[in-house]
């Protein structure tokens, strides 16, 4: 399966078989530990602005800087402190909705694999 090719309409993936790809941290955003973070992207809109795809995260302590981001854990536990915000936790089947601009800090207690939908 091409999952970038902007023709595919539907389709299904098994989310904890996907194969995903290394995606290099920042050394800036690791607060602790030594967490290594993958992911796939199933799909892209042509003008780039949305990605739909998979996203894993190992144990360890990282910051980010959010875009407006929905998405559902498929398996690990996190929590994950909004700046000025909410304290979130999150585990399998819990869905969370990150705001555009939202500095967080991801304490990621058991690898976190997610599947996501991204508006820019």
């Amino acid at each position: 399966m091409n999952t970038n090719d902007q023709t595919l309409s539907s389709f299904a993936v098994h989310i904890p078989d996907v194969v995903l790809d290394p995606e290099p941290l920042d050394p800036a955003q690791i607060v602790s530990g030594t967490p290594v973070v993958s992911g796939k992207v199933l799909w892209e809109s042509p003008d780039g602005k949305q990605s739909r795809g998979i996203w894993q995260i190992t144990p360890g302590v990282v910051t980010d800087t959010e875009a407006n981001e929905l998405f559902v854990v498929v398996s690990g536990r996190a929590t994950i402190e909004v700046e000025g915000g909410d304290t979130l936790t999150v585990g399998p089947g819990d869905a969370a909705v990150l705001r555009e601009g939202d500095r967080t800090t991801w304490t990621v207690h058991e690898t976190l694999r997610k599947a996501y939908h991204i508006s820019l």
